[in-house]
């Protein structure tokens, strides 16, 4: 089985992290594994914002968090744990993760309440 890269701290930069998480299942996930105080499979993201993500689909996913340095995987059997570099990265990009990870969070928030009011509003316009 071929190694896994990561890559160390000093060639993280900001364009692949930015790269990285210009997708909103990446930043979930991401946030998911900062608040985290342990390692996690890929399996137990499958189910990204009330949506089935398949498997195949998952681990580009945590492929591309990974070559970006956001993440750390470790082969454990036949899973994947993986865990986040948030403390790793805050070192040498001081706020730019919280900053993204809270600004999706407001995103996420405020298109649940447009949902809410567009269901709202079709049911009471009948």
């Amino acid at each position: 089985m071929r190694p896994l890269f990561h890559p160390a701290l000093e060639e993280i930069t900001v364009e692949g992290i930015l790269h990285a998480l210009a997708d909103p299942v990446r930043v979930s996930i991401l946030a998911e594994l900062a608040a985290a105080q342990c390692s996690h499979t890929c399996a137990e993201f499958l189910r990204q914002d009330e949506r089935q993500i398949p498997k195949s689909t998952l681990s580009q996913h945590f492929r591309v968090l990974r070559e970006a340095g956001l993440v750390r995987a470790e082969r454990r059997g036949v899973e994947m744990l993986n865990r986040s570099r948030c403390a790793e990265i805050e070192q040498r990009f001081p706020g730019l993760l919280p900053a993204i990870v809270n600004a999706h969070r407001i995103q996420e928030r405020n298109e649940r309440r447009g949902k809410r009011k567009g269901k709202a509003s079709k049911t009471g316009s009948g």
